[in-house]
């Protein structure tokens, strides 16, 4: 065996102490300890300023869904994530903002499903889902909407009515259309149309029409 620095040597029966007083713990305060561990490492890691330097595990009911996202899955695209998640385990954490002691969901929707609904997962992580909070200067709701867009144009399938809804939200933000296809990755065009469309759909939504269409006598 090498030499060991003392300074390691100092470490290692730290570390061992730490441990040896982890493992009295019953395994709920265990998880807590654990994630105060991280996070008072979180604070001074060289990598502070991302989030996935964090990963704590925090109980399912204290994680809700956001009101705004626009990503759909189908049915065995979804069942394909549920065997991914129980063959695999969870690779990736669900991103979350915290207020008011609740985590909403800023990516990871349907891994929080998974986690929430499928028994032999929920059992398996007592409960728990692995998370990351986004930094605090991208905790404004637009700036969220905008981390979620991103987050999901690579994949999945957008409703494009709720796109089109996003969109108007962010120009009643005061969000200029440059700045929403930078931040959400759209041409102009694209943010164009979806104004249209809401647009659209707003001017006629007290009207009412017919089933059916009757032609124009007036000519």
């Amino acid at each position: 065996m090498g030499y060991i620095p003392r300074r390691g040597i100092e470490m290692n029966d730290l570390l061992n102490k730490l441990i040896g007083k982890l493992q009295k713990l019953d395994e709920i305060n265990r998880i807590d300890a654990i994630n105060t561990i991280k996070e008072k490492l979180h604070e001074i890691s060289p990598m502070r300023n991302e989030p996935v330097d964090c990963v704590i595990w925090i109980n399912k009911d204290l994680i809700a869904a956001n009101d705004y996202n626009p990503n759909a899955v189908a049915p065995p695209e979804m069942e394909l994530l549920k065997v991914s998640i129980e063959s695999d385990g969870y690779t990736q954490p669900i991103v979350t903002f915290k207020e008011n002691g609740v985590y909403t969901v800023v990516d990871g929707f349907h891994r929080t499903r998974v986690g929430k609904e499928c028994k032999s997962i929920t059992d398996r992580v007592n409960g728990y889902l692995p998370i990351t909070t986004i930094r605090s200067d991208r905790e404004d709701r637009a700036d969220r909407i905008a981390a979620t867009i991103r987050h999901n144009r690579a994949r999945g399938k957008h409703r494009i009515d709720a796109m089109a809804d996003i969109v108007v939200e962010l120009k009643r933000r005061n969000w200029s259309d440059v700045k929403i296809g930078k931040e959400l990755g759209m041409e102009p065009d694209e943010v164009l149309r979806l104004s249209q469309i809401t647009g659209l759909r707003d001017a006629f939504k007290d009207k009412e029409f017919s089933k059916a269409w009757v032609p124009d006598d007036s000519t």
